[in-house]
């Protein structure tokens, strides 16, 4: 890998990772991550780390604990990962193996989440929301941006009031709308995150000033294009900046976002408060104010499905993470019976 001397302030360090730093270790910004091993900007330049057995150790407990592209990582005089930092924010979706129940983090120690929804075929509002959640869950701060604005008309109000406290933007890689809103500042991490086609790289492309990411031509009849981009990767923007872009995700399954789902449908945990009954499930029951302001026209009925959707999907992934503690509780205590009757035997 080519050196670059870096500021470790430009990438984001502060106190609070310094003070969890061990003596010893170096501190290392990931910026991509392969099997076992990870790319890492230092004060000195870029490395090539390779995973610890300490933690490979911790992440067979856990994978949470794998670095992931915008991790802080301690380095060791091995040039290996010896652990993770603790995040100041994590995009964590549920884990896309079968029969798997743990998270998996996309991206870490991000301060903006830009949420690319592209404007053609159509705008898909379902879509926003379930991302939305996400991003309200990190800890991060999301944009909405409506990609491929040049194509065709978009009605914003309709979009904002599907965003409700997230700020939206029309931008267009193309002819440049919307691209000086959402510039970052020096030190500021932003994530990507949509669908294959969202115009990710692109927009990565037009911020960077040069063909950083591969891209493909769209189509103009419906403006889909396929996304090339294959990993994560952290990039160092010419004003200062970092971006993360990501593969476009199919799946996006929510793990343990009960707050990020309070946020994104904040008027309607508004109305959930204003209920008859303090565990009223705005179905049928009498003096429901959520079911009010629907017939009323208050609340889309849309949104309300949109809501009850994500959050059944929601209970049913907690309820297999609490399913995998229980059985992970289980185990461990069977290890200690088992030691304890060994030492009992004469």
């Amino acid at each position: 890998m080519a050196s670059v001397h870096c500021n470790l302030s430009a990438l984001g360090w502060d106190d609070d990772f310094a003070a969890s730093l061990k003596p010893g270790h170096v501190p290392a910004r990931v910026t991509r991550v392969d099997r076992g091993t990870c790319d890492v900007l230092t004060a000195d330049g870029e490395l090539r780390a390779a995973h610890s057995a300490a933690l490979k150790r911790a992440a067979a407990a856990d994978p949470v604990a794998l670095p992931c592209v915008g991790d802080w990582a301690a380095i060791d005089g091995d040039v290996q990962v010896q652990e993770v930092l603790p995040r100041k924010s994590s995009i964590v979706r549920a884990g896309v193996t079968p029969g798997v129940s743990h998270g998996q983090v996309l991206a870490a120690n991000v301060d903006i989440v830009y949420i690319a929804e592209p404007a053609v075929p159509r705008v898909d509002l379902g879509r926003i929301e379930r991302f939305l959640a996400l991003a309200w869950e990190s800890g991060a701060r999301p944009v909405v941006l409506i990609t491929k604005a040049d194509l065709t008309s978009v009605d914003l109000a309709e979009v904002e009031a599907a965003a409700p406290g997230a700020t939206v933007r029309a931008v267009s890689s193309l002819t440049g709308e919307g691209l000086e809103e959402v510039r970052l500042e020096a030190g500021r991490t932003a994530v990507l995150l949509g669908k294959s086609g969202a115009g990710k790289s692109t927009l990565v492309n037009a911020l960077a000033g040069a063909d950083r990411m591969a891209t493909q031509e769209i189509r103009a009849a419906d403006g889909r294009g396929r996304h090339t981009t294959v990993h994560r990767e952290l990039l160092l923007l010419p004003d200062g900046g970092l971006i993360i872009d990501t593969p476009g995700l199919r799946s996006i399954g929510l793990y343990d976002a009960e707050e990020g789902l309070s946020q994104a449908f904040s008027e309607i945990e508004e109305l959930a408060a204003r209920c008859r009954f303090h565990d009223c499930a705005h179905e049928a029951e009498p003096g429901c104010a959520v079911l009010a302001a629907a017939e009323e026209g208050e609340l889309s009925e849309r949104r309300l499905a949109s809501w009850r959707k994500l959050q059944r999907e929601a209970l049913w992934m907690a309820s297999r993470t609490d399913a995998r503690l229980r059985a992970e509780k289980t185990r461990e205590w069977k290890i200690i019976h088992k030691s304890m009757r060994g030492r009992s035997r004469p």
